[in-house]
């Protein structure tokens, strides 16, 4: 039995014993207390120390621990213990100032994911805990999470995600970059997924017949709810989907291919320590060029991605990928002529 669990449950034992009026427990009852209960937990057990007792009295007494009042009180040549308040247990004291402050930073996490219905209550309970300690308006923020609160389309988020939980058919209202007025799709949504700080809702488009149909929500202009039934996704495991690809776009009829590229100087050390997938092999051919074998679906987001990287890769094997990349840069440098 694990340390952290055996503590938890000698603390459980002596709010028992403290909370108890109609006995009195001194040190020698604390312990016998503590190890019929963690030999009932497991038969193997040693038992504690009169000293592993004394430090668990100091450090429910301490701020760290639960800040607990005990009243000890002599009997002779002995020391009994119990709470001054006798309807007082740690299991319904408020949260310390260490747990507050745990808490809040969790709180703040989760504050992300605003406009989820899941997470409404967010927002209300962090100001109740702002209000509840006095030291957290002192506190600067001291993390960050690359979200992009003005993006277009985050309002739907909460509105798509009961959909797909309701099994909700859409009529979505829906501007595609190349198209010149937005157009009406049918959709029956089944997935969100976040990439490179935009969201994409994924579902079954009825008019192609794509279970995997999906759309930019920075491209929506309006949603409303349809009557037509809910056609289920019984083929696609979204856990699965996304393994072999970049992105969120899955080519059709696209395949696992080989690809090898060379990362050149600091570039190949950023890949080397951030892969860029997780089928990435590498190695370094010399100091300056790491070699990086990858298995995957080649891709527009993964054609964007290499072009980042600009003069720090070079595609070794791939035909195709090689002459579309080489097209990008040609019509790039064309740009300057």
């Amino acid at each position: 039995m694990s340390t952290n669990k055996n503590a938890f449950i000698r603390y459980r034992v002596l709010d028992n014993c403290f909370s108890n009026p109609g006995k009195r427990y001194k040190i020698k009852d604390l312990i016998q207390e503590c190890d019929n209960v963690l030999m009932e937990k497991d038969p193997e057990s040693n038992g504690i120390s009169r000293r592993q007792i004394y430090d668990d009295i100091a450090f429910l007494e301490s701020t760290e621990g639960c800040s607990i009042e005990l009243t000890k009180v002599r009997d002779g040549r002995n020391v009994y213990y119990r709470y001054s308040d006798p309807k007082y247990s740690i299991f319904n004291n408020p949260l310390n100032k260490m747990e507050m402050n745990q808490l809040q930073s969790a709180i703040s996490i989760l504050s992300n994911f605003a406009g989820m219905p899941q997470f409404d209550w967010v927002q209300e309970i962090f100001q109740k805990l702002k209000h509840g300690n006095e030291t957290s308006s002192e506190k600067n923020e001291i993390i960050s999470f690359d979200n992009n609160q003005y993006l277009k389309g985050m309002e739907y988020i909460g509105q798509l995600y009961n959909s797909i939980q309701n099994n909700q058919v859409l009529n979505v209202c829906y501007h595609p970059y190349k198209e010149v007025s937005p157009t009406t799709i049918i959709i029956h949504p089944y997935y969100l997924k976040q990439y490179n700080n935009r969201w994409f809702l994924f579902g079954y488009n009825p008019n192609n017949g794509k279970s995997d149909w999906n759309l930019a929500l920075d491209r929506i202009i309006s949603i409303n709810e349809s009557t037509e039934d809910f056609h289920f996704n019984r083929e696609i495991d979204w856990n699965e989907y996304f393994e072999d690809i970049i992105g969120v776009t899955k080519p059709e009829d696209g395949k696992v291919e080989d690809i090898k590229l060379n990362f050149y100087g600091l570039t190949g050390k950023y890949v080397e320590s951030k892969p860029i997938h997780g089928s990435q092999k590498s190695k370094w051919l010399d100091h300056n060029v790491l070699e990086v074998k990858l298995q995957l679906i080649p891709n527009y987001e993964f054609e964007r991605l290499l072009l980042s990287y600009g003069e720090g890769v070079k595609v070794i094997k791939h035909e195709i990928l090689i002459r579309k990349i080489k097209d990008s840069l040609e019509k790039a440098i064309n740009l300057y002529q």
